[in-house]
């Protein structure tokens, strides 16, 4: 499994830096290169942490995709969350290619600044709930957590991915990649309803849950 992980960690490095570069048309282009070295610094420890502390936690997230999910809602919500992803990507880097934006420095600082504590985030609430799965399912023995993340928000983890999205955009410069946030929005909130449908009968004690955490993906709005 090991060989197969840090495959999977660096050729996703890899064809972020393939997108981001092939679409600006340039190496010279410092907030990719800042989008990127985010992405190392924290996925790289994180995943070494996973193999020698929770192989069983990243065998699970292995699992990934749209065709890795069984309800059909599912499949959709994350196609279209990944593209959404990968469109965030290209725009940026077209952004950089055609100068369509003109964001100032500080403003790019904060995305990417933005961009590494949510993506710090995601990574927390897989440390904090080791049931998290990339896939939407119930397995046998699996405990209800509703402390620490959990404890502000039913879907951390979707969280987190939406505040790394719109600080990608911010980082990468590009304004136009903030329009890619609505459908990706859209996916999640389509993913949250049919998962939350299924847990409330599936998992034992959600019901009771979501009465006591009520926001689902932002606190205090939804």
């Amino acid at each position: 499994m090991m060989l197969r992980v840090w495959l999977s960690t660096i050729g996703g490095l890899v064809l972020l830096g393939a997108l981001l570069f092939g679409s600006a048309g340039t190496l010279d282009y410092w907030q990719g290169w800042a989008e990127i070295a985010v992405m190392v610094v924290l996925s790289l420890p994180y995943t070494y942490y996973l193999l020698a502390k929770a192989p069983d936690v990243l065998e699970r997230r292995m699992h990934a995709g749209p065709r890795a999910e069984t309800r059909p809602a599912q499949k959709v919500a994350v196609g279209v969350l990944q593209l959404s992803f990968l469109a965030i990507i290209v725009v940026g880097g077209l952004d950089r290619r055609f100068g369509w934006s003109h964001m100032p420095t500080w403003l790019c600082v904060v995305g990417l600044a933005v961009t590494a504590i949510a993506l710090w985030l995601t990574m927390w609430v897989v440390v904090q709930n080791v049931w998290a799965a990339a896939t939407i399912r119930v397995e046998g023995g699996q405990e209800l957590v509703t402390t620490g993340l959990y404890g502000v928000v039913r879907h951390p983890m979707y969280s987190g991915s939406l505040a790394m999205a719109a600080g990608m955009a911010l980082g990468l410069g590009s304004y136009w990649a903030l329009l890619l946030l609505v459908p990706l929005f859209g996916s999640l909130v389509a993913r949250i309803l049919d998962e939350e449908s299924m847990l409330r009968e599936d998992l034992p004690g959600y019901d009771a849950y979501t009465t006591q955490t009520r926001s689902r993906l932002i606190p205090a709005i939804w």
